[in-house]
């Protein structure tokens, strides 16, 4: 009985996915939009967890929901008075991009029938449950992304690296909110350290459950967004050159420590197994402070005050000193 009852709900939750993502697409209305996104991001999240894939729930949750969402409705703010509604109706180039993605999901699809024909059958879990213990972490997705396939995560760094730097190309940030009401300044006040710990505890866990610097730094781009919200200018991110370093701090650590292990006759990124969890929390703390401040640039929308200034110069602290009173104002 609890079987069936399982399919049933699995059955619910593919059902509230495709409708919900065709409702979010075809809505006209942008707010609707926004808004049935974020949930669907949400619903995501529930799906992965699931499938007993608790790293990508959390993921999910916090960075294809919450970040995500953050982003599209600081957007959204910025089209205030822009009608939803186009203008011709169905045009030809609404078409040409329909019939795009009806292409686009036909050669999906027949490249995951493809892949599942071919397959040997044999699951690559078992190969990392075999090695896990020459990885210097417990968790098996840690050990995967960090250590087996470290690369790919160091792509993935270069991928939010570039992408702040589009943002940054843009133009200077948006401007800062007015401060809120005083409910809303003590609600920042009391989310705003725990949601500093959820991070750190979030960082430090993932070498043994589920959890890590994705996570984390999506966290703590969270109270950049509370802090912004809150009337902070800045959004809690440090002086102009403290942030460009903490940009490529990530990437810098990770390349560091790739190159250094090759003195020890290793190929790059082959960590030595006495010391492999050192090396990945150091990679992770790295990491996580990158994606947070990427993530908070990103949702400033631009530039921020400063931003070409020497960041030692006088100059620099004055416009940064009015940034703040204009946001407290």
């Amino acid at each position: 009985m609890s079987e069936l009852l399982w399919v049933l709900f699995d059955l619910v939750l593919a059902g509230l996915t495709v409708g919900l993502a065709w409702v979010a697409v075809a809505t006209r209305e942008l707010r609707r939009g926004v808004l049935l996104f974020v949930g669907l991001g949400l619903l995501l999240a529930v799906i992965w967890a699931r499938l007993r894939a608790p790293d990508l729930a959390l993921a999910e949750a916090a960075i294809g929901a919450g970040i995500a969402g953050a982003l599209l409705i600081a957007a959204l703010r910025d089209e205030i008075g822009v009608s939803a509604e186009p203008e011709d109706g169905y045009t030809a180039s609404r078409r040409l991009v329909d019939l795009g993605a009806i292409g686009l999901l036909l050669a999906l699809s027949w490249g995951l029938l493809d892949a599942f024909l071919l397959s040997d059958g044999v699951r690559l879990a078992e190969g990392v449950a075999e090695r896990l213990g020459e990885s210097g972490v417990i968790n098996p997705v840690t050990a995967v992304l960090l250590n087996f396939r470290a690369y790919d995560t160091l792509l993935e760094l270069a991928v939010v690296f570039a992408a702040v730097l589009g943002v940054l190309s843009v133009g200077p940030a948006r401007p800062a909110l007015e401060a809120g009401s005083l409910v809303l300044t003590g609600l920042v006040r009391w989310l705003v350290p725990i949601l500093v710990v959820v991070a750190g505890y979030l960082l430090w866990v993932g070498a043994h459950a589920p959890g890590g610097a994705f996570q984390a730094g999506a966290m703590l781009a969270a109270v950049a967004v509370l802090l912004r919200l809150g009337g902070v200018a800045h959004a809690g991110l440090p002086g102009t050159a403290a942030t460009r370093w903490l940009l490529v701090l990530g990437i810098g650590v990770f390349v560091i420590v790739g190159l250094s292990v090759m003195f020890a006759d290793r190929a790059f990124l082959q960590y030595p197994g006495d010391i492999a969890g050192v090396l990945i929390l150091v990679i992770e703390i790295a990491a996580t402070l990158s994606i947070a401040t990427a993530l908070a640039l990103a949702y400033l929308g631009g530039r921020p005050v400063g931003w070409e200034a020497d960041c030692d110069s006088p100059q620099h602290r004055v416009n940064r000193g009015a940034a703040d009173r204009g946001g407290d104002a």
